[in-house]
């Protein structure tokens, strides 16, 4: 592969602002409803940061659009600041609204028959506030806008919020909606494309510590390494992304105080609420609500073992976003060393545990690589199921007797497994062989249509030898390198 071209970031960033990268289903999908006839409503949501409001700007660009910014000052004076924006808009005095209503009113009539696209971003802000606003608007849509030529766009990053208020059988707003669209991060096989051609095993050092947010993607340079980016970005005073998991904090919870506490402790390796109860002094009967909150901001994630159902009582909690797994666990336990001028202190801590980091996230590298379309094609059947497996084994001794599986993917119906085994190393073939050899014996502990199943193995690795050879034998082998080539 050609090496990456070096600019500054600077320019990079204005480059890939202009290539919007991997937006393309999204934009085609917001086309198609700006094309169809007859007004439009589309709601659009997903986690803070994702990319939401940059999607809609490069939609609109070529367009007549308004576009609206909520806050969270409440509905009259989001109300008064809409109608003054909308004044501006069209070259007029702000006209006297008493609500929403006689405000989108007045927004029919000077549009008049131009296609025209209105866009609420932060929609949420506006239903946190106001428990009616998924009524009123249900009225304006149906009294006022439902027969227009007008494209609808209501934005929201509370995803909660959003679907309580919009997309939920209970919202006034249910059945009106002619589409909906969740934004979702990029993924790590996105990352060589965000910059240009950057190598693999840099592309998934980069995505391990920002994850696929691109304002955080944007602050790394690719010509740099990830050390080097880590000490200039995130441990330097001042920089954005030193503050960023804090203030997001702030930003979206009133006792933020109790949440960095559950992150600390969750970083720790504490996965189990009596765990997490224990270290971060939260009561165990209201960590479910705590540990729920951030699940609904998919800032954390909770697991079972693939072949059991939901009500496991082997559930774990993890953090779900890259950005603030590295944050918590490396910058905020070390924030006095950084504020006290030793952030190459922390730096040498980072080194020595980063392979380790990177490994478990390379793990859920490994299973959306295996989602892709691309990979699909060459899996001997479709996985109903995917996810991580540990259990006990039986009659073991104290200390050998729990296994873990990297991947585990089965299908009900047919009754197939595969067990695959995730290393974020260089194999030899016989060190891959022995791997693979590893997860066979693991296997056998896991009871899911014993006796019946067919089984499948395989691996997946930065780089594995004599990767043809292995697969000749019936084993389905992936590196960096198929990353790259899809």
């Amino acid at each position: 592969m050609e090496a990456p071209i070096r600019l500054n970031n600077r320019i990079y960033k204005i480059i890939f602002m202009i290539r919007f990268i991997n937006r393309r289903t999204e934009l085609d999908f917001l086309e198609r409803k700006f094309d169809a006839s007859g007004a439009q409503f589309v709601v659009i949501y997903g986690k803070r940061r994702v990319g939401k409001t940059e999607l809609i700007k490069q939609f609109c660009d070529d367009k007549n659009a308004l576009y609206f910014l909520a806050d969270r000052r409440g509905t009259l004076l989001n109300l008064e600041r809409f109608a003054e924006k909308a004044a501006d808009h069209f070259n007029d005095i702000p006209p006297r609204v008493g609500d929403f209503y006689d405000l989108f009113r007045y927004l029919v009539r000077h549009t008049g028959s131009k296609r025209y696209v209105i866009v609420i971003d932060e929609f949420s802000y506006l239903i946190e506030r106001d428990d009616t606003i998924p009524s009123v608007f249900q009225v304006i849509w149906d009294e006022c806008l439902k027969n227009e030529n007008i494209m609808l766009i209501l934005c929201g990053s509370s995803v909660s919020m959003m679907v309580k208020g919009a997309l939920s059988e209970k919202s006034p707003l249910y059945g009106r909606r002619t589409g909906q669209w969740k934004l979702e991060s990029l993924k790590a096989y996105h990352i060589q494309e965000f910059y240009h051609g950057i190598d693999a095993e840099r592309a998934v050092e980069f995505y391990s510590v920002l994850g696929g947010i691109p304002l955080y993607l944007l602050e790394f340079d690719p010509g740099k390494n990830v050390f080097e980016n880590i000490r200039e970005h995130i441990l330097t005073k001042g920089e954005i992304l030193y503050e960023e998991a804090e203030t997001l904090l702030k930003e979206e919870l009133r006792e933020y105080y109790l949440y960095i506490s559950i992150f600390e402790a969750i970083a720790k390796g504490k996965t189990r609420l009596v765990e997490i109860s224990d270290y971060s002094k939260v009561p165990q009967k209201d960590l479910p609500k705590y540990v729920g909150t951030l699940m609904r901001l998919e800032l954390v994630g909770k697991e079972h073992p693939v072949t059991e159902s939901e009500r496991s009582k082997k559930t774990r909690y993890f953090i779900k976003d890259n950005f603030f797994r590295f944050y918590f666990r490396y910058v905020h336990p070390n924030k006095t060393e950084i504020e006290y001028g030793y952030p190459d202190k922390v730096m040498q801590v980072i080194k020595k545990d980063f392979n380790s980091f990177v490994g478990t996230i390379f793990e859920n590298i490994a299973r959306d690589f295996m989602m892709k379309p691309e990979t699909i094609k060459k899996l001997p059947f479709s996985f109903s199921r995917m996810g991580r497996q540990w259990g006990k084994i039986k009659d073991a001794p104290r200390g050998k007797n729990v296994y873990e599986i990297d991947i585990v993917g089965l299908n009900d119906k047919s009754r197939e497994i595969m067990f695959i085994e995730c290393k974020w190393k260089e194999l030899s073939e016989r060190d891959a062989i022995e791997v693979l050899n590893g997860v066979k014996e693991k296997s056998r502990f896991v009871q899911w249509e014993t006796g019946a199943r067919k089984e499948y193995f395989g691996i997946i690795a930065k780089k594995v030898g004599g990767k043809d050879r292995i697969r000749a034998e019936g084993f389905f082998v992936f590196d960096l390198d198929d990353f790259c080539s899809g």
